[in-house]
């Protein structure tokens, strides 16, 4: 076995307690300690470094199943991270190595095997955290989301909502980089001049203090060709009110809902505006795409790499941020990817 000292006692884990209710609290979680686990034949110990923080993650809560089983109670939360492997018996993963996939929320993990449901080694020259944003499902979804559903051609003009966000600010960004005019949508002035002034995109608008239904009409005076949509709720409506005709709308998330276990409050009330417009709306999960990840990474890190595709970062400080952080999410505390720093 080959081991490095790393000088940990106990592994804290935040277990899930309870299923939340419509507000999520840190006491659904309790931090719990346990012994540093101990890696068996083929096996590596990771020392989990940071973590990677989603909306998804609230819906993993609930008792019903989406398009993954619920989060058991009493068990570590479930949540993608990346880490370093600090013991090992498999010549998979050397000491040193950085890998990336579920770890959870919880200091250490053990690494068994690589694949889509495993934990898989950073490529050589690849910033970790980014595998857990412009390189992992927040790119991935952009990715797929934009190019596939949306199929947006030269000139289109693309609205994005939560265009700030981790997953929406890399779509509006993919629709930059594919010749298309982009709008984004965003709470807030800070988050409004990140889009125009650090993204790029042509046109921000802030649903906190504008008629985002007005401010559309005004920057889409032909209508909208692709929505691409993490909200929901009155923003969705918002966008169908201002399709062009034929146009594509790509359900990608409904952060309005909050996630949570009770249906949403309303909407959309105009949906028919699909009909008149000869429109199509169209969800998708970025697992729906395996077999093409290869092909989205090579895009996305070309992107990067040319400076078109700029990734935010979020960040707190300590495993105990975890729950707060995941909750901040709903109250648009965050530009880009929210990530938690483990102590090291």
């Amino acid at each position: 076995m080959v081991t490095k000292q790393w000088g940990d006692t106990e592994n804290r884990q935040w277990i899930l307690r309870r299923r939340p209710g419509n507000t999520l609290s840190d006491n659904d979680f309790e931090l719990r300690r346990a012994p540093v686990p101990e890696p068996g034949p083929m096996e590596a110990l990771v020392r989990v470094r940071w973590l990677g923080i989603d909306a998804t993650q609230r819906g993993w809560l609930n008792e019903e199943a989406g398009y993954i089983e619920p989060v058991p109670l009493d068990t570590v939360m479930r949540g993608s991270g990346a880490g370093e492997v600090v013991a090992s018996n498999n010549p998979d993963y050397p000491v040193g190595s950085w890998v990336v996939g579920m770890v959870g929320w919880q200091d250490h993990v053990i690494a068994g095997g690589q694949g889509l449901f495993g934990l898989n080694v950073v490529p050589d020259g690849i910033d970790p955290k980014l595998m857990l944003s412009a390189f992992g499902v927040n790119g991935l979804t952009a990715y797929f989301g934009m190019v596939d559903i949306g199929k947006p051609e030269v000139g289109d003009t693309v609205v994005v909502s939560a265009a700030a966000g981790s997953t929406g600010s890399l779509a509006g960004q993919i629709a930059k980089a594919l010749g298309c005019r982009v709008i984004g949508i965003a709470g807030g002035p800070a988050k409004c001049a990140w889009l125009t002034e650090t993204a790029k995109l042509d046109v921000a608008i802030d649903y906190k203090h504008d008629n985002v239904a007005e401010r559309l009409a005004e920057a889409a005076p032909d209508g909208i060709d692709v929505f691409f949509d993490g909200v929901g709720g009155t923003i969705l409506e918002a966008g169908l009110a201002n399709l062009a005709r034929n146009a594509r709308v790509v359900l990608c998330g409904g952060i309005a809902s909050g996630y949570t276990a009770t249906a949403p409050a309303a909407g959309p009330r105009n949906y028919m505006e699909l009909a008149m417009r000869r429109a199509r709306m169209e969800g998708f999960i970025f697992l729906d795409y395996v077999q093409r990840f290869p092909e989205a990474f090579e895009r996305l890190t070309t992107w990067h790499a040319d400076g078109a595709l700029v990734v935010a970062e979020n960040i707190v400080d300590g495993l105990e941020s975890a729950p707060s952080a995941l909750r901040g999410l709903f109250g648009g505390a965050n530009i880009g990817k929210q990530l938690v720093r483990i102590d090291t």
